[in-house]
């Protein structure tokens, strides 16, 4: 489904990526896990069309996406969930949620409506409180929302940065469980780019380990959790995945 290849990515004279190669297929969650500063965030963005490769590739659905052109990568069936939520404080949870599918609205209303209706499904706290400002929720609950808004845009591939930012190690683990039941209810596939390391690899099908803009490991997720180098590098011995 998606193919990063050889990518590099330069903010003015800084090399944040280099040389980094990425798959990701369709149904599957694929973590990317690193310390700060590693250039999670801008591997997402560049996914995102949000920055240019100076080098490289990527392609999706064996077409190469129009870099610099957000809205046209959207079209195309990915959707980026950015880092600490950005949900429109004075905005009600229903218009949060139905922002995601501003670029469909008008000509798939009714096909917007009943996306709406199973976006409820998957998220029951948010059907309680639709007309509550967004600014007004719980960091858990912004983060749901985030979500929420981010999956009325109809993605193929969702792109999630550090949805467990801030958060209780008990939400952290309802939020890991939903990422498997879009996985599995909606097949829909997912970049989850994570500190917390631990989490990431409960829950992914497959990783790589980004440093200083480098892939240095990659494999399925069970067994980079249970890997020497990893756990010494990113797990830590009380094991917070931090």
């Amino acid at each position: 489904m998606l193919i990063v290849g050889n990518v590099h990515v330069h903010h003015g004279h800084l090399h944040v990526l280099k040389e980094v190669d990425l798959q990701v297929r369709e149904g599957e969650i694929v973590a990317v896990v690193g310390a700060n500063g590693a250039g999670k965030s801008t591997l997402l963005g560049t996914i995102a069309g949000i920055y240019a490769p100076k080098e490289g590739e990527i392609l999706f659905e064996n077409e190469p996406l129009p870099y610099g052109k957000v809205e046209q990568v959207v079209e195309r069936g990915i959707c980026l969930v950015p880092e600490r939520r950005q949900i429109f404080d004075g905005l009600s949870v229903k218009d949060n949620i139905l922002l995601g599918a501003y670029r469909r609205y008008r000509r798939d209303l009714h096909e917007v409506k009943r996306d709406y209706e199973q976006v409820l499904e998957l998220f029951p706290k948010l059907k309680t409180m639709l007309d509550r400002p967004g600014g007004l929720l719980s960091g858990g609950e912004q983060q749901m929302l985030a979500i929420a808004r981010g999956l009325m845009a109809k993605p193929k591939l969702l792109l999630l940065d550090e949805p467990s930012l801030g958060l209780a190690p008990l939400i952290v683990k309802e939020m890991m469980e939903l990422l498997k039941r879009l996985r599995d209810q909606l097949h829909t596939a997912i970049v989850l780019v994570e500190q917390n390391v631990r989490a990431a690899l409960q829950t992914a099908d497959y990783a790589y380990v980004l440093e200083r803009g480098r892939i240095v490991a990659n494999g399925k997720a069970a067994d980079l959790l249970v890997d020497e180098r990893v756990a010494e590098a990113y797990l830590g011995s009380a094991g917070h995945g931090r």
